[in-house]
């Protein structure tokens, strides 16, 4: 966390998110109810788990493997596995989906609608949503589902965007 306050441009490299990103994520994130639980050993605040996930998925192949984030992070692999089930099960919860990702006002629309119309081919304009977003490499193919995440790079991948 040393690195969020006094190095910014190195918290983003390796996070691939804005200090400002972070705590927003953090704020909406740590009140979900998977990062509670009635056990004698607490687990790690979600500013904490956080990064191990963000630095996860920010890479690939040999260097997000379980073992060498663990290494990264001075945790367990098992600990790893863990934080990455809790982050991902909170951001995926319908609570979270609904106020973090939103579809677009009527007037955004017709916005993008007229500037696709204006810089690209004109019968693309009702394609208003079609834009590339970040690929977030996968270490390996997700058990469930998992073709549906290999991307036209060869590769399994997240494609995401996020508005805060």
């Amino acid at each position: 966390m040393a690195l969020k306050a006094g190095r910014p441009d190195h918290f983003r490299q390796n996070l691939r998110v804005s200090p400002l990103t972070f705590d927003a994520l953090t704020a909406a994130l740590e009140m979900d109810p998977v990062f509670a639980n009635n056990s004698n050993h607490p687990q790690l605040p979600v500013e904490q788990q956080l990064p191990v996930v963000l630095y996860r998925f920010r890479h690939n192949r040999n260097t997000a493997s379980i073992q060498a984030v663990a290494n990264w992070a001075g945790l367990g692999k098992g600990t790893v596995h863990l934080i990455t089930w809790h982050v991902m099960t909170a951001v995926l919860c319908p609570g979270f989906m609904q106020t973090a990702f939103q579809m677009p006002t009527p007037t955004e629309k017709e916005k993008a609608k007229q500037w696709v119309q204006n810089k690209s081919c004109q019968a693309w304009r009702d394609g208003w949503c079609f834009f590339d977003g970040t690929l977030v490499p996968l270490n390996e193919r997700p058990h469930w589902y998992g073709e549906s995440y290999f991307n036209r790079k060869c590769n399994y991948s997240l494609n995401i965007q996020v508005r805060l």
